[in-house]
C-alpha cells in the first residue's frame, strides 16, 4: 500500500511540475510566492516548488522513511 501511495504522490508531483503554467492559468497568482520567490515568475516557481516537494514526499513514503522522519521531527514536542 505505501508504494501505491508514494507512487500516486510522484505522479501528481510530476504533472504539477510539469503543467505548472496551467496551473497558474486555473488557479492564479499567489501573493505569498510572489512576495517571497520574485517578482513574474514567483507563482509559477511556487507551484514548482510544491510538485517538487510532493515527490520527495512520494519517494520517502515508498522506502518507508516518512514515517521515522515524521517522528524525529515531533518528537521534542510530544516528550
Amino acid at each position: 500500500m505505501k508504494i501505491l501511495i508514494g507512487i500516486i504522490l510522484i505522479i501528481i508531483g510530476a504533472l504539477i511540475i510539469i503543467y505548472s503554467n496551467k496551473m497558474l492559468e486555473i488557479f492564479g497568482r499567489i501573493p505569498f510566492f510572489e512576495q517571497h520567490l520574485g517578482t513574474e515568475g514567483g507563482s509559477r516557481l511556487g507551484y514548482q516548488v510544491i510538485g517538487f516537494l510532493s515527490v520527495i514526499v512520494g519517494l520517502l513514503v515508498m522506502t518507508g522513511s516518512f514515517e521515522g522522519i515524521i517522528l524525529s521531527i515531533f518528537s521534542p514536542v510530544t516528550g
